[in-house]
């Protein structure tokens, strides 16, 4: 990892267009941007694309940051987890048509009623897999819901959508969820 001093150092450098610090920062916090775009995108390629595009943002308004507490590391892994996230959904916005109005899943309307089993262990691969198979629109809800701890107020202001919109969103991602765990990995069972 990287030292709090070193950072500020390199930040001072992407300020001034300084490459060897752009590559120290983006090679440092690319597994955690990664983790952030595979939570909104279905392919790996979209992930690489979201990522790429939110460095450019980053490193062209680098010279804004201001830490927002004490510890600047954390402070600075918030400000870049904003920065992808905003990123990645106006990627959604782009590519696909109907982004954030949820798409009917009439497979939900009779899914059978029956006891959850507590899960183990589910790995990482399964859960991007899981939630790269979700609508955008549902996608978005889980990420930014749960993921992120956006209330649905903010998640509908972020989008451009209702409350009641996001919450009905949430709920059918959860179901969709659990019906992709299951089908795939016979999980639940």
């Amino acid at each position: 990892m990287i030292s709090e001093e070193e950072l500020n150092r390199h930040i001072r450098g992407c300020a001034l267009n300084k490459r060897e610090s752009q590559k120290k920062i983006y090679e440092t916090f690319f597994g955690f941007g990664m983790a952030i775009c595979n939570n909104y995108t279905k392919r790996n390629e979209d992930s690489v694309e979201v990522l790429n595009d939110s460095f450019l943002k980053i490193f062209k308004e680098i010279h804004r940051f201001e830490p927002a507490y004490d510890n600047g590391i954390n402070s600075f892994k918030g400000w870049l987890r904003k920065i992808i996230t905003y990123t990645a959904i106006d990627h959604g916005r782009k590519y696909n048509k109907h982004y954030f109005s949820g798409d009917s899943d009439k497979s939900l309307t009779n899914l059978p009623i029956k006891e959850e089993n507590a899960l183990d262990v589910i790995s990482y691969h399964e859960i991007i897999y899981a939630t790269r198979k979700l609508s955008p629109a549902y996608r978005s809800a889980l990420n930014l819901f749960i993921v992120h701890g956006f209330s649905h107020e903010e998640i509908a202001k972020l989008l451009g959508i209702t409350a009641g919109t996001s919450k009905s969103n949430l709920s059918k991602a959860r179901h969709r969820f659990k019906q992709i765990l299951e089908k795939d990995f016979q999980l639940y069972r």
